[in-house]
């Protein structure tokens, strides 16, 4: 939703240098950005066909090629199903607070081999920012879908928000762009990876808020929602104050021309 609209008149814009300010369940009290050159790197959105399935044969060649190429100890292994692990890492760059559990004390490593949930023990929450860029490097399957790994995100930060709100990107370079792609949940990762080779700067992995067309107001609490209603009223009110102070000025700059211009004689 955004609040705002154009006002002018046959002989100027009183809206020319009002600053647009907007809410919605997606981005909360961001500035919009007015239309000017954009920079030589720009974030677009692009769609690629999805690559056809490996034999086993050229899954094994490209897993050996994948692994002449890895300098640390994060190899791909392939199993005699014709599965393979691997390791990938993904950028947080979430621009929203996420919910976790209040006062639950950190996991450890007793609680992740018995796949003890936190969140379950208690039922007060909190919010705070996760660090911009944070990075989490996951182990996974090549039958681990962009839906696992984003589950698999939020559970190792003990967040409670509903995965609907989160998507899973895969983020490109070309030609000085950076390029983002939206992965659908039903996607696997690691065989992206194993496509791309190791090179982050080839391929990395970014989760982000899911931005789509409709806000899914279903995936929010009723607190949530509540909290929505009083930010949107709350910029409703100053964005009706701000305008009228901004006519108000102006009415004054006409009234002062017109009671110069009848003290002029004729």
């Amino acid at each position: 939703m955004t609040i705002g609209s154009s006002m002018s008149s046959g002989y100027c814009s009183l809206d020319e240098d009002l600053e647009d300010c907007f809410f919605t369940a997606k981005t909360s009290f961001f500035r919009s950005t007015p239309n000017k050159v954009p920079a030589k790197n720009v974030t677009q959105t692009v769609e690629e066909e999805k690559p056809q399935p490996l034999t086993i044969q050229e899954i094994k060649q490209k897993i050996e090629k994948y692994n002449a190429k890895v300098t640390n100890c994060l190899l791909m292994k392939l199993n005699d199903n014709g599965t393979y692990t691997g390791f990938i890492k993904v950028h947080l760059k979430l621009c929203r607070p996420v919910t976790v559990p209040a006062g639950i004390r950190p996991q450890s490593i007793y609680d992740a081999l018995k796949e003890v949930n936190l969140a379950d023990m208690t039922d007060k929450r909190t919010s705070f920012y996760l660090p911009l860029d944070a990075i989490k490097q996951l182990h996974i399957s090549s039958t681990t879908t962009v839906s696992e790994v984003i589950q698999g995100l939020l559970k190792k930060f003990m967040v409670v928000d509903n995965p609907q709100k989160f998507a899973l990107f895969k983020e490109m370079r070309k030609d000085g762009q950076v390029l983002f792609q939206k992965l659908p949940l039903t996607e696997y990762p690691l065989y992206l990876r194993l496509l791309a080779g190791p090179d982050t700067d080839v391929l990395s992995f970014v989760l982000k808020e899911n931005e789509t067309g409709e806000v899914e107001w279903d995936a929010f609490s009723i607190p949530e929602l509540q909290n929505f209603l009083m930010i949107l009223d709350k910029e409703e009110k100053d964005k009706i104050q701000q305008v009228q102070r901004k006519y108000e000025k102006f009415k004054q700059k006409l009234h002062q021309t017109l009671k110069e211009a009848r003290g002029k004689p004729g």
